[in-house]
């Protein structure tokens, strides 16, 4: 089993920056990979980014590449969303989620956290 807590959402302004971080525990943190997704009200969940277990490999959602960084401390079991030039379009809940593979589909991982709230105001 893996625990995972998020912190970090909140109230910004559009063009403004957050950062979420999501701390692990229960099994060896570097062998699993990581993953954002986010859920916005009356949408399905969607991914947003995935770091490998040794953080050498990301990928993002087209919607946030160059706005967002994923970037993970295997010493300190956290994973981290650098979230800048936010937009309006940006708010949702944003979860963090644990599993073995990079695949985008949220439905394949399995491990998750409670989720943060974002919120971003125009």
């Amino acid at each position: 089993q893996v625990q995972l807590v998020e912190s970090g959402g909140g109230l910004v302004q559009a063009g403004g920056s957050l950062r979420l971080s999501c701390v692990a525990s229960g099994r060896t943190f570097s062998n699993y990979a990581m993953g954002w997704f986010r859920q916005a009200p009356g949408k399905e969940r969607e991914f947003v980014a995935t770091i490998s277990g040794s953080g050498g490999t990301t990928y993002y959602a087209g919607s946030v590449k160059g706005r967002f960084t994923i970037s993970r401390d295997n010493a300190k079991n956290t994973v981290y969303l650098q979230m800048n030039s936010l937009k309006p379009e940006d708010t949702a809940v944003y979860s963090c989620a644990a599993d073995f593979t990079l695949f985008t589909d949220w439905r394949t991982w399995q491990y998750w956290g409670q989720g943060t709230r974002v919120t971003v105001s125009s």
